[in-house]
């Protein structure tokens, strides 16, 4: 099984052993940026069901320390994001090293024409099971905040002195951002951290942990980087940067409103972003709400 990010593969791996706990099957999960010894020393036991990403994978298998001539079943997930992080020659070369006679299955949020042309070279008359284009989950309260660029950080500070002792993930578009970000929420006095894709392993899992045992309030992320977040009591998701494309955004506002819980979500929607606006309000199916936030002035958008 292929993953894009270390945290998606743990959690593969995670619900993996969840399902054959009553079987004999072994697992083991490979990823980078930690030391290699204990993956060799696993895979050593010739595990059923191997789970990582492609660029550790490769170099396993490189040095001939993972031997993929008896697989039997291939699970690419998060496919566009393994092609939007420039992983798909490595895929490529993983499965040239797998015999051709043997199961695929494609878990992607979109199908890019690079991607798509994988999937017709990979896949042989494959059954389709297409759920793009559904709606936010009804648990989801969603709306949006006209706001200049430069208004941004003003809005965010004063909304999240609303909702303290609340737990609440912020979406950045990239990683530098979301470090300079989670630095002034601190100084501002906010229990913040960040998850992006310059922190090493080490880093990136006590973000995670202190963010689920609530020494953290507020994680500020990438998109790549919470692939694979799963925090339950999760109330807010604001994004701060609109996503990269309209499947985004629900997968992103779908970190709160989990389990049956409400969730509330908003999105800082400049002038800029609105040809993006207008193709996420068309795939969703639904418009999204426009809102004012209260107590912060009127005149949301540039002045001028």
């Amino acid at each position: 099984m292929l993953a894009p990010t270390r945290e998606l593969a743990t959690q593969i791996d995670a619900e993996t052993r969840a399902l054959a706990r009553h079987t004999k099957l072994k697992t083991v999960v490979i990823f980078g940026g930690v030391p290699k010894g204990r993956q060799i020393r696993r895979l050593r036991q010739q595990p059923e069901i191997v789970i990582g990403c492609p660029g550790r994978i490769l170099d396993l298998m490189q040095e001939g320390s993972l031997d993929l001539g008896g697989v039997e079943g291939v699970v690419l997930d998060e496919a566009d994001q393994m092609f939007d992080m420039g992983f798909l020659p490595g895929v490529r070369k993983i499965l040239s090293a797998i015999p051709q006679e043997r199961q695929n299955l494609l878990f992607s949020a979109t199908m890019p024409p690079q991607l798509r042309k994988l999937a017709d070279e990979l896949l042989h008359e494959p059954h389709v099971v297409d759920l793009a284009g559904t709606a936010p989950a009804a648990t989801i309260s969603h709306g949006l905040v006209h706001v200049a660029e430069q208004r941004k950080r003003p809005l965010l500070l004063h909304m999240l002195e609303q909702t303290r002792n609340h737990r609440a993930i912020v979406f950045t578009r990239t990683k530098h951002r979301a470090k300079r970000l989670a630095g002034q929420l601190k100084k501002a006095g906010h229990r913040a951290t960040d998850l992006q894709g310059n922190l090493s392993q080490s880093q990136r899992d006590r973000a995670m942990g202190g963010f689920r045992d609530r020494r953290f309030d507020i994680l500020v992320a990438t998109d790549i980087a919470a692939r694979g977040i799963d925090v339950s009591g999760v109330s807010h998701v604001i994004n701060f940067d609109v996503p990269n494309t309209p499947e985004q955004y629900t997968h992103r506002i779908g970190r709160t409103g989990r389990s049956e819980a409400t969730g509330r979500a908003y999105t800082f929607v400049t002038e800029s972003d609105l040809s993006w606006l207008k193709a996420t309000e068309r795939r969703i199916g639904q418009p999204i709400r426009r809102e004012k936030v209260a107590g912060f002035p009127d005149n949301n958008r540039r002045k001028g």
